[in-house]
């Protein structure tokens, strides 16, 4: 890809401790690069770390090993001002907008807190930013004194990507941002996030696990299991060409809107246990389950390699 890469990660590893239990591994030696005006989707079934990844990356988290670029620099050898800076350039969507605003102030301050912190738009210029900010995700000025429990979710989450917007960022960790809504307001929410980014130039890493809806807004796809990329490719490949047999059954599980196709295509019920995330053995963390499994997928974890131009996977088989 052309564009310059605006964030990378390095064997980036996130792990907890668990008390009695030993220690969790939450994300496990990722390696991934967001290019500017790119949306990279993150895709697996839940637990598999998508989330403590982007938390890690807008710092909420610290990793225990590993790096991340931005810009070219390493984040964690950023002095105090380059830190708020990147605090404001990385800013984040969560997947629940209730519990992510303040019950007990209204939307005007919830918005401008960013404003505030970075000293940006100061007097009259903070209320006219906030008026502006909700006119662009499709709401008014009359909604500003008004407190969370008044909205609906879909009007919540609104509030909560004005909120992320505030501080003109150029990257946005959207995790899971549609998933609490009705379906009925997915779509108008998707809508809105494909025009600001078109608009300002946004970058998203949009975090799901919802392979339908990834693949309208991705350019590139990366595929999670158990803390590790299993496969990355740009997004049309990974649909039409993908060679992991995780994304293989993540991809047959997606409902067909031909109710024919429906009925007759096969779907990959996966068997075996799920290991567990604490305490992970040395071999390929999908092996118990994979149907290809060899002696060696449960010795040597495979490491991501390209397989074809753009297109990664992490399998001994692949390629």
């Amino acid at each position: 890809m052309s564009r310059p890469v605006l964030l990378e990660t390095k064997n980036l590893r996130k792990t907890f401790e668990i008390k009695g239990r030993g220690v969790l591994t939450a994300v496990n030696g990722v390696s991934i690069s967001l290019h500017e005006g790119e949306t990279l989707g993150m895709v697996g079934e839940s637990g598999c770390g998508k989330t403590t990844l982007g938390r890690t990356i807008v710092k909420l988290y610290r990793p225990d090993a590993g790096q991340i670029l931005y810009r070219g620099q390493d984040i964690s050898r950023f002095s105090r001002a380059e830190n708020l800076r990147y605090r404001k350039d990385v800013q984040m969507i969560y997947q629940d907008p209730y519990a992510s605003l303040d019950p007990l102030s209204v939307v005007s301050t919830s918005i401008a807190e960013g404003l505030d912190i970075h000293g940006l738009y100061p007097g009259k210029a903070r209320r006219e930013r906030v008026l502006e900010l909700l006119q662009m995700v499709g709401l008014n000025k009359e909604h500003a004194n008004r407190f969370p429990h008044e909205f609906s979710g879909g009007q919540r989450q609104r509030i909560g990507i004005a909120r992320a917007l505030a501080v003109e960022p150029k990257l946005i960790v959207c995790d899971e941002p549609i998933s609490a809504l009705d379906v009925s307001i997915q779509a108008q929410v998707m809508n809105l996030l494909v025009r600001l980014q078109r608009d300002m130039g946004l970058s998203y890493l949009f975090i799901t696990h919802d392979l339908s809806m990834v693949r309208a807004i991705s350019d590139r796809i990366a595929v999670m299991y158990l803390g590790s990329i299993v496969e990355l490719a740009p997004a049309a490949t990974l649909y039409k060409e993908h060679c992991h047999p995780y994304t293989e059954a993540l991809l047959s599980a997606i409902p067909l809107p031909d109710p024919d196709a429906e009925a007759s295509r096969r779907r990959i019920l996966l068997k075996g246990d799920i290991p567990s995330p604490v305490n992970l053995g040395p071999g390929c963390p999908f092996a118990s389950r994979c149907p290809h499994a060899r002696p060696i997928c449960r010795e040597q974890r495979p490491e991501l390699r390209e397989v074809s131009s753009e297109h990664f996977a992490a399998c001994h088989e692949a390629g």
